[in-house]
């Protein structure tokens, strides 16, 4: 079942990210592999230190939260976990997914057709080797955290569907309690 809520999209959100979007995709312009959080403009709610992320990362965990790097596919019990429960941020543990938005897709990733409302942010990244060819200077928008500015995954059309596109490793799944 299909669930979009309007209340966490607005017209101007909307506007502005396509704008990005389109600038990205002719200029070729795109923020690939950056850390996660180095936005000058922005301040996140939860900062650490580089040797914060790592003594509590490992080295995995690091490089996908971090420096934005995507896990290879169908590496994450994640992506076919069915329970209803709440998938939160591994690098701060804010809710960012739930279990009733999931979609189960054959590609190997954890999809969600939306996320909780103000949970997540968008930037633009470049091409994603682990999906695949990709034409040149295209550019797709990427999944932050709010809270610490980690790096979960990208939003993209996946088999018609628009949807996020979320690294297993970078969520923690809690089980809704009985």
């Amino acid at each position: 079942m299909k669930r979009i809520l309007a209340t966490s999209f607005s017209r101007r959100r909307l506007f502005a990210g396509g704008a990005a979007t389109a600038i990205a995709a002719v200029t070729g312009a795109a923020k690939a592999r950056v850390a996660a959080g180095t936005s000058s403009d922005f301040e996140y709610e939860i900062t650490r230190t580089d040797e914060e992320w790592r003594a509590m990362l490992d080295d995995n965990e690091y490089g996908m939260l971090r420096e934005g790097f995507t896990e290879k596919p169908k590496t994450s019990p994640l992506w076919l976990e069915v329970q209803p429960g709440t998938y939160n941020c591994r690098g701060c543990d804010l809710p960012v997914y739930e279990a009733e938005w999931k979609v189960i897709l054959d590609k190997g990733w954890v999809f969600f057709y939306h996320a909780v409302p103000d949970s997540v942010m968008f930037g633009i990244d470049g091409k994603v080797p682990e999906y695949g060819a990709m034409s040149p200077g295209t550019a797709i928008a990427e999944v932050h955290c709010r809270r610490c500015g980690s790096h979960l995954g990208h939003h993209l059309k996946v088999e018609g569907e628009v949807v996020h596109c979320i690294n297993g490793t970078c969520l923690d799944f809690i089980p809704q309690s009985a």
